[in-house]
């Protein structure tokens, strides 16, 4: 009881604190946003404008860029269920105001009863529905303790506080956007479909969803109750986890209680780099983007592409040479390094990036087929999200989340209001067998007990003289890492803003499929023709990632980016 009472008037005290500091803010501080915003101290970018408002609301009553990110992340869960999760996992890139860099791993992991051959049967033959669809294809989550960890390390403002945003937006409810009114109704049958009691998930409604209505998730707003209430085992532990076993019990799925209360995020070691003068600092494995990334930008330093121009033949073939002989070696080499003896400093070497670029002729492509990991000695729906902030101290944080396919599993843990994950697809469910996105993998990344499956995402922090100079990610699935790839350099080499860096339409190539996906509009048909005439192939597409970025101007004033291919959306001051 004593210790109940103390625990009060902690968050009393700590709650009275913030109510002033948000009452002497408000008569100082109004808030700039938009898909673009400029501002002059702290920025916020995300997938959806009501959770930017949260992370700026909390910069503004004096935050730090780790309290906004938590507060973020939580309100994410709410108002962007198609990627923001409590039921998946992600990466984090910080850097403090002194340019010290931690990245933490909170990646899903396979349970303790998976099995490298758990989604094939007795000829060897992949069920592809199963590591995609229900409580199957999950991982143990790992967004909780994420945020619990980081906030250990660098928040200042008590967690409870920063999860009442997100309870009041599930509880009290939201307007929805047109384009999740468009995602609701056209998902409707797979919602029905995967959950034992579709009267019960918030996405289904009698009728048609319209832009405006209004969403609420009352049983999303007690399960975020419980982690405040409780923290990191009102999620891991409790009613919550009860909740999750139970809902694996009833679908023939395998995560337990043990697996649920074993989850640690995990600190891990950047991966750092250098660009023409520009620091680059990403995350390291099991997400394979930092690698990818710095490999990519490695080679690129052998060839002139501000010379070559945006979007030129030559550009677009040599970055998809690049491309093409990056992902054959992250399907060979990149993985868990829990559980592989992952070469990465042999991949990212001077003398083996030379190579590559040694390899790639200026005016014929390659065949895939012919394109192979080089040998080194040894001693990831494109559903995700990524938001990026930088606060009034010079802080920053760069950090991509996800639970793999839109709506993950499209399975909600009922009585619990959130989705699972279908992360499990991100792992080699057979080698040579394609994911999702059409990635191979191989035994670097084949299914374990308690491992981390690779992602392709790429949070990512650049500086130039010792100085913050820009902060960018993108969900996207397998086209993450050539999209943060394209921004960069359209900003570096291209001279753009960042709005128009990331405005400008994108191709990618990944090794197999043979061919360059491309955005409408991305080339222009004298571009392709020359490109044909090279020996590339093409497939047309939809929309490529949803870059969410902020770039220090020379004038010292903060550009935040949303993309216009969502919702996205720069709230800052």
């Amino acid at each position: 009881m004593q210790k109940s009472k103390k625990t009060y008037f902690m968050f009393l005290w700590s709650f009275l604190l913030l109510l002033t500091l948000s009452c002497d803010n408000e008569e100082k501080i109004s808030l700039i946003e938009g898909k673009t915003a400029i501002a002059e101290k702290a920025m916020v970018v995300t997938a959806h404008p009501e959770a930017s408002k949260v992370g700026a609301k909390v910069l503004a009553d004096g935050g730090n860029a780790i309290d906004a990110m938590v507060a973020t992340h939580f309100a994410l869960a709410v108002v962007y269920p198609s990627a923001g999760n409590i039921g998946g996992g992600g990466f984090m890139v910080y850097r403090d105001k002194d340019g010290n860099v931690s990245t933490l791993d909170f990646r899903e992991k396979a349970s303790f009863a998976a099995s490298e051959t758990m989604y094939q049967d007795d000829q060897g033959n992949v069920d592809v529905n199963a590591s995609l669809y229900g409580v199957t294809s999950a991982g143990v989550p790992g967004s909780v303790a994420g945020m619990f960890e980081a906030h250990k390390k660098f928040g200042t403002i008590d967690m409870s506080l920063l999860i009442q945003p997100a309870i009041d937006l599930a509880k009290d409810g939201f307007k929805i956007t047109a384009q999740q009114a468009r995602n609701y109704n056209s998902l409707r049958k797979e919602f029905v479909e995967n959950n034992r009691f579709p009267e019960k998930v918030a996405l289904i409604k009698e009728g048609e969803w319209k832009e405006g209505d209004l969403l609420v998730q009352a049983e999303l707003a007690k399960t975020l109750s419980r982690i405040q209430n409780d923290g990191v085992k009102g999620f891991y532990e409790g009613v919550t986890a009860d909740l999750i076993v139970e809902e694996m019990d009833a679908g023939a799925g395998i995560m337990t209680h043990e697996d649920l209360k074993s989850y640690k995020a995990q600190w891990r070691e950047p991966i750092v780099g250098e660009y023409k003068g520009y620091k680059v600092i990403g995350m390291g494995p099991p997400s394979s983007g930092g690698v990818a990334l710095m490999q990519l930008l490695g080679i690129a330093s052998h060839f002139d592409l501000k010379n070559s121009g945006h979007q030129t033949a030559e550009t677009i073939h040599l970055m998809t040479e690049m491309e093409r002989r990056v992902y054959a070696d992250r399907a060979a080499h990149l993985g868990d390094p829990d559980f592989w003896d992952v070469p990465v400093a042999e991949l990212l070497n001077g003398s083996y990036l030379s190579a590559r670029a040694d390899q790639i002729d200026p005016s014929i492509a390659s065949k895939s087929e012919e394109v192979k990991a080089l040998e080194i000695n040894v001693v990831e729906s494109e559903e995700t999200t990524h938001y990026s902030i930088i606060d009034q101290f010079g802080n920053a944080v760069s950090l991509t989340t996800t639970i793999n396919s839109a709506y993950g599993s499209k399975t909600f843990v009922s009585g619990a209001g959130f989705l699972l994950n279908n992360e499990m697809d991100d792992f080699s469910v057979k080698p040579g067998h394609p994911n999702k996105y059409g990635l191979l993998g191989g035994a670097a990344n084949a299914i374990a007990p308690n491992k981390r499956m690779l992602s392709a995402m790429t949070p990512t922090i650049i500086e130039k003289d010792g100085m913050l100079k820009m902060v960018v990610g993108t969900p996207g699935g397998s086209t993450i890492i050539t999209s943060v790839f394209q921004v960069i350099l359209n900003v570096l080499e291209h001279d753009m803003s960042m709005t128009d860096a990331v405005a400008k339409r994108r191709f990618h190539h990944q090794w197999y499929p043979e061919d360059i996906q491309l955005e409408k509009d991305a080339i222009t048909e004298d571009v392709r023709n020359q490109l044909a005439k090279m020996g590339h192939r093409f497939i047309d597409r939809g929309n490529i990632g949803r870059v969410d970025a902020i770039l220090i101007q020379k004038d010292g004033k903060l550009e935040g980016a949303g993309d216009p291919r969502g919702d996205d959306y720069a709230v800052g001051y």
